[in-house]
């Protein structure tokens, strides 16, 4: 499913009106409709309980002032405050409180703070529709206080298209937001609903179809989409009933230093249970033996180390004649940022002819180095959290998190390479311009390892001959599929790394279904 900017949908409405021809009031009645279907569905009916609408003077407003019309031919009771004068209101907010003014619903224009008071305590229901999508700037005066007084109401809330004082592009709380337990948007999911933490703050999101014609939203040219199931079943490859180990690719694991010997071994693990035929760790030679111990059905590739337990560099040669043999590499896990590792990975990053996913200490080798990937020889898949990807671009990693699709997206076509920007709500962006937000995932997977992991199945999809856009995405989404299952069975608290691992098969095997 696509997702939208407040400018994309802002555009997808003035087309749908203007160039197809569809009445804005009928709109506005489609969404009306529209959040009190969901609104008994989420509710299991509204029978017995009283609704308070809070409205403000635009297009969200007059959606909540349809509602409240809606309401009252439903037989449900319901009052209404409004954060602004009747005579502030234009367009099809106007058109709405005229007829709802025509009715025996109560509408208090430019509600005191004691009146809004009055209208929560008598409700079971608060239905927020104050902004909507038209918030740029922090809340302020009578809109802030109205946000407060709704969340310390202990009512449920629900929000009409986006909860006031949310970004709609970034999910970004502007100064104060509505929490709300449940949150119609119209036509299209606005991005802000699954950025966090903006994602928090919507409750449950339901799309609601409102009548615009398939057109409208084509012209728009959207290039971000949601990663679901339904987008990851289509990657999936099925195999062939006379398919043999050679089918499934060959992965070279670079991973490992002194310490650190469980990356390349959570990694290789992950690698292999993603479906990779063969798969190969190399590590410094005094973590062979450990790493032969606990990864039985990969091969090891002893390299040259350094004094301090490292990828040394005398490595480079051997891992450069030996990735010939491979399909993919993947590389990162704990290496270290040793000089000589440092050094390897740079210069194998220039010189490899097969696809890659760095990771971890590989990223950090590109560190103040970044015009080398623009040298790489072949596709390259970057998967960085928030930390490593401030000191990429020599940035707070806060900065990160205010635009992380749009940061995500200028790195992957400067550099041409996949990112995967880690995190709750995975942002993949692809050197084409493509962008997808994944949808599965949990805190429980904020535990060492996790990307170790991630690197080993990102890594063995592409040596299985998925494209770096394939198996970054549909990396991703089993990866926190995966986590979903292990928290399901050992709750979020106690998962470690090798439950996700572990929950790998079935992951793959869900998604198939």
């Amino acid at each position: 499913m696509k997702i939208v900017t407040a400018e994309q949908i802002g555009n997808i409405d003035r087309r749908a009106i203007k160039e197809l021809g569809i009445p804005g009031p009928v709109l506005m009645e489609n969404a009306a409709a529209a959040v009190l279907t969901e609104m008994e569905r989420f509710f299991d009916g509204l029978a017995g309980v009283k609704v308070g609408v809070i409205c403000g003077k635009g297009n969200n407003g007059g959606d909540g002032l349809a509602l409240a019309r809606r309401l009252r031919i439903r037989g449900v009771p319901v009052r209404v405050a409004l954060l602004a004068p009747f005579a502030a209101l234009g367009g099809e907010a106007k058109v709405n409180l005229s007829i709802l003014r025509k009715t025996d619903v109560e509408v208090l224009p430019s509600a005191s703070a004691r009146a809004l008071a009055e209208l929560i305590a008598w409700s079971d229901i608060l239905v927020d529709a104050l902004l909507g999508v038209g918030l740029s700037s922090p809340l302020k005066g009578a809109y802030a206080q109205a946000v407060e007084m709704m969340n310390l109401s202990g009512r449920p809330v629900v929000a009409v298209d986006v909860p006031t004082g949310i970004n709609a592009d970034t999910g970004a709380v502007m100064g104060a937001a509505v929490r709300a337990d449940l949150t119609v948007t119209m036509a299209l999911p606005k991005r802000g609903l699954v950025l966090h933490p903006g994602a928090a703050y919507a409750g449950e999101v339901r799309v609601a179809d409102i009548g615009i014609p398939p057109e409208a939203v084509e012209k728009e040219k959207i290039n971000t989409g949601l990663l679901d199931r339904d987008s990851a079943w289509g990657v999936v490859k099925h195999r062939k009933p006379d398919a043999h180990k050679g089918d499934f690719g060959r992965l070279m694991v670079i991973a490992g230093s002194l310490g650190k010997a469980g990356a390349a071994v959570m990694a290789g693990k992950a690698a292999l249970r993603t479906g990779a035929g063969l798969v190969s760790v190399a590590a410094p030679l005094g973590l062979v033996p450990i790493i032969q111990q606990q990864v039985f059905e990969a091969m090891c590739i002893p390299a040259a180390e350094s004094i301090d337990g490292t990828i040394g560099m005398g490595a480079e040669d051997e891992l450069f004649k030996a990735a010939g043999k491979m399909t993919a590499c993947a590389m990162g896990p704990g290496l270290s940022t040793h000089y000589e590792t440092v050094q390897v990975i740079r210069n194998l990053i220039q010189r490899l002819t097969i696809p890659m996913v760095i990771d971890a200490d590989g990223i950090n080798a590109l560190v103040g180095s970044l015009d080398l990937l623009k040298r790489a020889k072949a596709p390259v898949v970057m998967t960085p959290h928030p930390g490593e990807m401030g000191r990429l671009l020599s940035i707070p990693s806060g900065e990160i998190q205010k635009d992380r699709i749009g940061i995500a997206a200028d790195f992957a076509a400067k550099y041409k390479v996949t990112l995967v920007l880690k995190g709750a709500g995975t942002i993949i962006a692809a050197s084409g311009g493509e962008i997808f937000v994944n949808t599965t995932g949990n805190p429980g997977m904020a535990t060492g390892g996790t990307g170790d992991v991630l690197t080993g199945m990102i890594g063995s999809l592409l040596a299985q001959g998925y494209t770096a856009t394939q198996a970054a995405c549909l990396g991703v989404y089993l990866h926190g599929l995966a986590g979903d299952l292990a928290a399901k069975e050992k709750g979020e608290a106690g998962m470690i790394a090798g439950d996700v691992i572990e929950k790998i098969p079935e992951a793959i095997r869900e998604t198939m279904k």
